[in-house]
C-alpha cells in the first residue's frame, strides 16, 4: 500500500497536464456545435413569421425566444426548431405578440413631416405601409412610429393603404383607424382634394365605415372687379364646370352693359353647393355698383364699392341678403357715390342717349316685367335722371310689328310704365314723369328681320321742357 502512494506520488502529477488538453479539447469542439446548431436553427426559422428572434445553443439544447402573431405560428415555429439536426431539447421561451384592442392605426401629416403610429399586424406589412407612405408624399419625411400587435381586422392592409393615399391629397391632417371604422381630418391640397378623398373612401375594403370625414378645402374663390375708368369688368377665380363658366360668362355681358369682359375663369370641382345661383345674384347686385368688388370664398358672399343712389344701396343690400340660397352668407359693404354735377336738358337727353346706344331694358318675354339683367342700366338712367332736375322725362314703349296692333299698343304702355314705376321707387318725383306707349307704329329698323325686330322692342327716355 505505501508503495501504491509512492506511484501516486510519482504520476500525479503528469495526469494534470493532461486533465487541462481534455477539458480544452472537449470546449473547442463544443463551441463550434453549439454554434453550428443555432446558426441551423435560425435557418430553419427564417419563413417563420415572428419577430425579435433570439437563438442559443447549450450543448445539444436550443433556446428559442420570439414573439409570435398567433398560437399556430408559435407552435409551428418551435416544431421547425426541433426537426433541426442534432437538437436535442428546444427550451421555449417564445410568447405571443400582445393584442391590441381596439386596434387603432394612425398616419399623420404636418407641413415637415408624415408621422405613422399605432399598430400594424406583421412585419411585412409594417415595412408595406411605410414604402405606401413615402410613395404617396414623395420627397417629404416619413417617420415610422409604428409597434407590432395582434388584433388587426381582417383586409386591414388594404384599408390602410388606401388611407394613405388620401394622405397624399392632405396639407395637413390625419386619418385614423379604429378596428374597421375610419376618420379623416384636415385641409387638403387642391380645391378637388375634398371630393376626390370623399370619391376614393367609397372603395374601402368590405365591412369598413367612415364616421367621420372632415376634410376641409381651399376657399373656392370667384371674384369679379368693376373698373369703370378702364372700363373693364374682370372676372377670375373658379367654376365648376364649362357650362356654368359659358352661363357666367354670359350673364356677365348681359348685366354690365358697358364694359369689356376679361375672362380668367379656371374650371375646378369643389363648388359649394349653390355656387351657381349665388353667383348670378351677385353678379346683379355687381351690376348695380359705379365701381366695386366682388368676393364669393366657399358660401360667403363679399360685396363693396358705390352704389349711384342712396335708395340704390339699400336696395341692393337687401336683395343681396335675401337672393341668396339657403345657407349663404352676405356681406354687402355699399357706399353712395357723391352726386354728379347737375346738367341741363341738352345734356341729360344726350347722356340718355348714349347709355341707350350701349345696352336696352329687357322684360320678359311678352310681358312688363323688367329682366333682372337691366338692372345696371336702369341705375345709370336714374341716376342721369337726378342730374336734370329741372327736366320733365316721357318714358316712352315701343315693340316691334309681330302681333295684334292692340296687344301690342297695350304691352308697350306696360313696360314704359314699369319703367316709371322703378323711377319713382328709385325717388325720382311722379310729377316729372310720363309713360306712354307707342306699339309698333314708330319703327327704327326693319320688321322683316329678327334683328330688326329686336332694335325696335325698346324703352326711349324723351326729355322735355
Amino acid at each position: 500500500m505505501r508503495g501504491f502512494f509512492r506511484w501516486c506520488d510519482k504520476w500525479w502529477p503528469g495526469l494534470l497536464p493532461l486533465a487541462i488538453l481534455w477539458g480544452v479539447a472537449a470546449w473547442h469542439s463544443t463551441v463550434p456545435l453549439e454554434e453550428d446548431l443555432a446558426a441551423h436553427t435560425t435557418a430553419a426559422l427564417k419563413d417563420a413569421v415572428l419577430d425579435k428572434i433570439r437563438v442559443s445553443a447549450s450543448g445539444r439544447d436550443v433556446t428559442l425566444a420570439a414573439e409570435a402573431f398567433s398560437e399556430p405560428g408559435r407552435l409551428s415555429a418551435l416544431g421547425q426548431a426541433e426537426t433541426v439536426p442534432g437538437v436535442r431539447l428546444v427550451i421555449d421561451e417564445t410568447r405571443l405578440v400582445p393584442e391590441a384592442k381596439p386596434f387603432i392605426w394612425v398616419a399623420e401629416r404636418d407641413v415637415v413631416r408624415v408621422t405613422l403610429w399605432g399598430s400594424a399586424p406583421l412585419p411585412t406589412v409594417k415595412t408595406r405601409l411605410f414604402d405606401a407612405a413615402k410613395a404617396a408624399v414623395a420627397g417629404t419625411e416619413v417617420s415610422d412610429r409604428m409597434g407590432l400587435a395582434r388584433g388587426a381586422p381582417p383586409r386591414f392592409d388594404a384599408a390602410a393603404q388606401l388611407l394613405l393615399d388620401q394622405i397624399g391629397k392632405l396639407k395637413d391632417g390625419k386619418a385614423v383607424l379604429s378596428d374597421t371604422s375610419v376618420s379623416l381630418s384636415g385641409m387638403a391640397r387642391d380645391l378637388g382634394g375634398r371630393e376626390a378623398i370623399a370619391a376614393a373612401l367609397k372603395n374601402l375594403p368590405e365591412g369598413y365605415s367612415v364616421t367621420e370625414n372632415a376634410i376641409k378645402a381651399p376657399p373656392y374663390i370667384f371674384q369679379v372687379n368693376k373698373d369703370p375708368v378702364a372700363g373693364t369688368v374682370s372676372i377670375s377665380g373658379y367654376v365648376p364646370d364649362n357650362t356654368v363658366h359659358a352661363a357666367l360668362v354670359a350673364a356677365v355681358t348681359r348685366k354690365f352693359f358697358d364694359g369689356k369682359v376679361v375672362d380668367n375663369l379656371k374650371a375646378s370641382v369643389g363648388a359649394p353647393s349653390g355656387f351657381s345661383n349665388a353667383a348670378i345674384a351677385a353678379l346683379g347686385a355687381l351690376s348695380r355698383l359705379s365701381t366695386g368688388s366682388l368676393v364669393i370664398a366657399d358660401r360667403e358672399v363679399k360685396l363693396s364699392g358705390d352704389a349711384l343712389y342712396g335708395v340704390a344701396a339699400d336696395q341692393i343690400r337687401a336683395a343681396l341678403a335675401t337672393d341668396l340660397p339657403q345657407g349663404w352668407k352676405a356681406n354687402a359693404e355699399v357706399s353712395v357715390r357723391p352726386a354728379a354735377s347737375v346738367v341741363d336738358s341738352t345734356v341729360c337727353q344726350q347722356l340718355f342717349a348714349d347709355l341707350f346706344r350701349k345696352g336696352r331694358i329687357r322684360f320678359e318675354t311678352g310681358q312688363a316685367k323688367i329682366d333682372p339683367d337691366s338692372l345696371g342700366l336702369l341705375d345709370r338712367l336714374v341716376e342721369t335722371a337726378l342730374r336734370c332736375p329741372a327736366a320733365n322725362i316721357e318714358i316712352a314703349g315701343h315693340t316691334d310689328s309681330a302681333g295684334d296692333d292692340a296687344a301690342n299698343q297695350a304691352l308697350s304702355e306696360k313696360r314704359a310704365q314699369a319703367v316709371d314705376d322703378y323711377l319713382v321707387r328709385a325717388g325720382l318725383p311722379l310729377e316729372r314723369l310720363t309713360a306712354v306707349g307707342y306699339g309698333s307704329t314708330q319703327p327704327i329698323a326693319s320688321n322683316e328681320t329678327d334683328e330688326g325686330k329686336a332694335q325696335n322692342r325698346r324703352i326711349e327716355f324723351v326729355v322735355k321742357e
